[in-house]
């Protein structure tokens, strides 16, 4: 569904009226247009604290692209900036008229073991903030706090955290977004896949969010434009909305695409498999039958999957007092049980390849709750603990991870009472509503071979929703 006042505050008209009022006025969001498009173009600035110990695989990663690039100087507190290497420009930021202006800032805060080095990030963001472009993204690299032996560099690490979330609340209003990536000692060499997704019109929608990377498998040489070339991919709710999206964006990436559906769309699954010379499957994946029935279905045709995306998915609200048991039953039967029987079977029978991907869809009703779903929370929420719980057992480079989105257009919201639907839309730093592809596209960066690194994440997709975590 068309958002009429996205459209209408980006006229002259509507942006004097927003003015006036003091209305949102957010920013139209640049996504992907082609597939070999760079993933940073413009100019990038880039910063570290003391000790920074990511600082020269930003630099070698963002060499990779056409932007022009530039550390920071001018400050004792970003000296460690110049580690960037030599493709980097130095800017003075001592330099009160600053003119230049960035579609990105990068600060690598690994380094960091005090508080008191937290003042790197106000001499980096403080004279170069209000440059950032439309569009444009802020990238911070730290560590886990989980990880830190001693309390203040903890306090010092979880504090990046704090940072983040609220730069991207005020340069939400840009379209711009912030993230953090938290890195495993010596994880270095993982960053390559989320700092290019990050960077990229493909995470238009993700923001305010932390990921968590650490050592994963060699990767593989790919093709740049189809990563996923040679790849069989299952996705279940595959033949509309967010399903489809996700189905056409990993065949997009190369992928031979499974979409698995209820047989009442059956049309509508075929006409999607169809497009993508892909492959239609029908069940109902809470009968007792569907697990062994998916998993024959894969052995037969391709000998095996590398990609499990569940998404099929249902509501069915009503508050707890007045909702009926198979509201409940069939609620949790769909969006949790089922996942864990489906992929009990298939690794049971060895029929997810190594370094296979599995990825669950959660929702921001799992992270907060919401009225009348207690249903559907409960089973979203349970999805957030399979995935960290299983993260911890998998073997052979296979990775699981969720992603939880928040308000999408899809036909689900498009029915939503108008002022339940205008509210979805704006209650998020980016002050609209996502759109299907970009759940996919953070599902497919989950699905690049160079992602093995990620893993047990939780990654909202909700343009920093002002509900939830």
């Amino acid at each position: 569904m068309s958002d009429l006042y996205l459209r209408f505050v980006n006229t002259p008209i509507g942006k004097t009226a927003a003015q006036t009022l003091g209305l949102p006025a957010p920013v139209p969001l640049q996504r992907l247009k082609r597939t070999d498009q760079p993933f940073i173009e413009g100019q990038v600035l880039l910063g570290a604290a003391p000790g920074g110990r990511a600082i020269a695989s930003l630099g070698r990663i963002l060499g990779a692209s056409p932007a022009r690039l530039f550390h920071a100087t001018g400050r004792d507190s970003l000296a460690d900036s110049a580690g960037a290497g030599n493709a980097c420009r130095p800017l003075d930021l001592a330099n009160t008229e600053l003119t230049t202006t960035f579609n990105a800032l990068v600060f690598d805060g690994t380094g960091i073991r005090t508080p008191e080095q937290l003042r790197a990030l106000y001499d980096l963001f403080h004279p170069t903030l209000r440059t950032l472009e439309r569009n444009g993204r802020v990238l911070l690299v730290g560590l886990d706090p989980g990880q830190c032996r001693k309390a203040p560099q903890a306090a010092a690490q979880h504090a990046l955290e704090g940072f983040t979330r609220s730069v991207g609340k005020e340069i939400g209003r840009k379209g711009a977004t912030a993230n953090l990536i938290r890195m495993a000692p010596g994880a270095d060499a993982w960053l390559d896949s989320s700092m290019r997704f990050l960077l990229s019109p493909r995470a238009a929608y993700v923001d305010g969010q932390v990921v968590v990377i650490g050592k994963g498998a060699d990767t593989p040489a790919t093709n740049p434009v189809a990563p996923l070339s040679g790849k069989v991919a299952l996705v279940t709710g595959a033949s509309r909305g967010i399903g489809e999206a996700i189905a056409r964006t990993l065949a997009r990436d190369g992928a031979t695409v499974i979409g698995l559906d209820i047989p009442a769309a059956r049309d509508d699954l075929e006409r999607v498999t169809g497009d993508l010379d892909g492959h239609s499957l029908t069940c109902d994946i809470t009968d007792a039958q569907a697990p062994k029935l998916i998993a024959e279905f894969a052995e037969q045709h391709f000998g095996g999957l590398d990609f499990v995306i569940h998404n099929a998915g249902i509501t069915r609200d009503k508050t707890l007092a007045n909702m009926p048991e198979h509201f409940w039953d069939m609620t949790l039967a769909v969006n949790l049980v089922a996942e864990e029987r489906i992929d009990e079977e298939l690794l049971g029978r060895d029929l997810l390849r190594d370094n296979g991907r599995i990825v669950c869809i959660s929702s921001i009703s799992g992270i907060a709750g919401n009225f009348g779903q207690t249903n559907y929370a409960t089973a979203k929420a349970g999805v957030i603990g399979y995935v960290r719980g299983m993260a911890r057992h998998l073997k052979r480079g296979i990775t699981i991870n969720a992603i939880a989105p928040g308000f999408i257009e899809t036909q689900m919201t498009a029915a939503m009472p108008v002022t339940l639907r205008e509210a979805g839309r704006r209650m998020n730093s980016l002050s609209q509503g996502g759109q299907p592809v970009d759940v996919a596209e953070a599902i497919a960066w989950y699905c690049h071979p160079a992602s093995s690194g990620i893993n047990g994440n939780v990654v909202r997709v909700c343009g920093q929703s002002l509900i939830g975590r």
